[in-house]
């Protein structure tokens, strides 16, 4: 049972990184972040950046890469929508 918990905890990381891929796509489409919070996804930042030091201290290399892949894709909407909004 502890292998399949795990198993879904590793999915829900991957199902949460790539839900930020859509607004990645969306503005590059449309070179635009009008409608993107800044605020809100620089939280999102701060909170799997804390996420990924969590996990390497605790040595939970499942918690520390999930969060990981999903600063990656948040921080690429984030990135984008700081370059899109200062051009």
């Amino acid at each position: 049972m502890k292998e399949i918990v795990t198993f879904f905890f590793g999915l829900g990381f991957v199902i949460n990184a790539s839900l930020f891929v859509p607004q990645a796509l969306r503005i590059l489409k449309t070179k635009s972040a009008k409608n993107v919070s800044l605020i809100t996804f620089s939280g999102f930042n701060l909170i799997q950046f804390d996420g990924v030091l969590y996990g390497y201290y605790q040595n939970d290399w499942i918690l520390m890469y999930g969060n990981l892949i999903s600063f990656i894709t948040c921080g690429t909407v984030t990135l984008l929508a700081i370059y899109y909004r200062n051009r």
